[in-house]
């Protein structure tokens, strides 16, 4: 848990990807924060207690794909 004064918010709250990062791994997309949210480089989450937040990051033109 975090020893951080003031605490982090917790993985339950709305702010959770404001706590600090206590593993960062860039060239695998992630970070391991310290209220125990892995958070991925496209903003989406997996929750300790093994939920899944989407992503909010909106998409660019290079996540679009057009038929022609």
């Amino acid at each position: 848990m975090c020893q951080h004064q003031p605490p982090c918010p917790t993985a339950q709250s709305t702010d959770r990807e404001a706590a600090r990062p206590v593993a960062h791994h860039p060239e695998q997309g992630w970070s391991l924060l310290c209220n125990g949210v892995l958070l991925f480089e496209d903003t989406g989450e997996l929750l300790p207690d093994g939920r899944i937040i989407a992503p909010s990051r909106p998409p660019t033109a290079d996540d679009v794909t057009t038929a022609a």
